[in-house]
């Protein structure tokens, strides 16, 4: 475990996913709520999204995190995963802000589900009309 004084804690948020992400320098690992990354997201894209930040900025190797994520589904807590290393790189090295903000990956996605309305079937969708 690296010293209190580098390591950097920073939240990433997706629909209702909460990644909390602690990172430190190190040698590329990352645990996720106590798991590989590999075990955690078997599925390539996840793992790819997570680690996009990393490549973008050309620190793949340099850092390890730790991660807790709580919520949403595998996508969104991928995506939020994907926020927090995002952020934590930017907390570390200010002059990582650009390659970041230029691949999205600092803005929050704030898109959240709709709620369903009283007399619908989902949110938008309403009973069928019957002329006649």
């Amino acid at each position: 475990m690296a010293e209190k004084k580098n390591i950097i804690w920073t939240t990433g948020r997706r629909k209702t996913a909460i990644a909390r992400v602690r990172m430190f320098p190190g040698t590329g690992t990352i645990v996720i709520n106590e798991r590989t990354l590999e075990d955690y997201f078997p599925r390539p894209t996840s793992r790819m999204r997570i680690l996009e930040p990393f490549e973008v900025t050309e620190t793949v190797g340099q850092y390890d995190a730790l991660v807790s994520v709580v919520g949403g589904g595998i996508a969104a807590q991928a995506d939020a995963v994907r926020h927090g290393i995002s952020r934590a790189l930017v907390k570390g090295t200010e002059t990582l802000r650009p390659p970041l903000r230029k691949g999205g990956m600092l803005t929050r996605d704030s898109r959240e589900v709709e709620r369903k309305k009283y007399g619908h079937h989902k949110a938008r969708k309403r009973p069928q009309y019957s002329k006649r």
